[in-house]
Order: C-alpha cells, then sequence, then structure tokens
C-alpha cells in the first residue's frame, strides 16, 4: 500500500485533487490530506463536494495549522506528495523555503528527503516572477505540473480532461495505471 500526501490550495481546479483523492481511494492507497482554508472556498464554488465528503475519503485529514503533524517531518516515510490544485503563493513559499503552515513543511521535508513532489500549478497568464519561481522549483527537486488538457485524446467531457491529469500524476508517482499515452502520428515513423 502506497501512503500519498495530497494537499489541496485555494486555486481553481478543485476537481483535480478531488479526483485525485477519489482515484487514491479507489487504489486502496494511505492517503494523508491536507485542506487550506481558501481551497474549501474555492470547492464550494467549483463544485459539490464537501469538506465532509473529503473527511470521508482521505485516511488522516490535517489542517494547515497542524505544523506538529507526522507528516511536517522528513522522518515521516511516504512514496509522494502532490499538491493540486498549487497556488502561485504556495509554490512560491516551496521554492524559498518558507515552510510556515503544514502544505509548504510538508512539501519542503518531501524535497529534502528526496522524495516525489508533484505541483499543479493553477496559474495563467505567468510572469517573469513565477516563471523564475517555477525553475527554482525544478532545480531543488519539484515536478512542476500545470494541469494542461492533453487534446489528442479527444476528450469529450471536462471529466475526461480531469481523469487524463490525474492518471498521468499518478503514473509519476509509481501506480500501475492505464491511460491514453500518445503513440505518435500514424505514417510518420514508418521508413
Amino acid at each position: 500500500m502506497k501512503k500519498i500526501i495530497l494537499a489541496m490550495t485555494g486555486a481553481s481546479g478543485q476537481v483535480y485533487g478531488i479526483r485525485l483523492l477519489e482515484m487514491l481511494k479507489d487504489l486502496e492507497s494511505e492517503v494523508h490530506l491536507i485542506v487550506s482554508k481558501p481551497a474549501l472556498l474555492t470547492m464550494k464554488v467549483e463544485t459539490d463536494k464537501t469538506e465532509e465528503y473529503l473527511r470521508n475519503l482521505a485516511d488522516f485529514f490535517y489542517s494547515p495549522s497542524d505544523t506538529g503533524s507526522a507528516i511536517a517531518s522528513g522522518s515521516f516515510k511516504h512514496d509522494g506528495m502532490v499538491i493540486a490544485p498549487c497556488t502561485i503563493n504556495t509554490a512560491s513559499s516551496i521554492a524559498y523555503g518558507i515552510a510556515d503552515n503544514l502544505i509548504a513543511r510538508a512539501a519542503d521535508v518531501t524535497l529534502k528527503e528526496r522524495r516525489k513532489l508533484i505541483l499543479l500549478v493553477r496559474e495563467t497568464p505567468l510572469h517573469e516572477g513565477h516563471l523564475t519561481t517555477l525553475l527554482r522549483l525544478s532545480r531543488i527537486g519539484a515536478i512542476v505540473m500545470p494541469p494542461i488538457p492533453a487534446f489528442y485524446t479527444k476528450p469529450k467531457t471536462i471529466d475526461d480532461i480531469v481523469d487524463h491529469t490525474v492518471l498521468r500524476v499518478l503514473d509519476i508517482l509509481g501506480f500501475n495505471v492505464e491511460y491514453h499515452r500518445w503513440e505518435g502520428i500514424a505514417g510518420e515513423n514508418k521508413g
């Protein structure tokens, strides 16, 4: 059983965190969930899901102020952390070592221990400061993965788009999942 830390911050795209939580539950993973207050507010605007729904899917549920929890330590062994969605504010805190809440602290120790940290950064357009932050995150070991749709899958619904991104996240975390992968353009590689 894999142990995954999942954090949800206040950016638009709460469906990514919710769907990842649902899939992790289906995969019988142990999920340690941190949800910020802005995430709960945005979730109310974007979805019909509730905090209770999230709590029922997670094995452990934390407040961002719970900096004394086990997941705040590098000695807590886990198989990766995902922040979905991830605000630029949170990304900046992680990039510059400002671990003043549990989300940033858990991400900081994830990087320190050389574990996978995947950030579904939801911001556009990006100015130079944002780009510098994302480059810094990549250089210190984070996987910066804006949830950009892959249209070669010919998605029919928003769920198709969300599921493709979430399945790619699970693939990066080492889960054995199947999804539509790029196969090249027919006829281009014959020769």
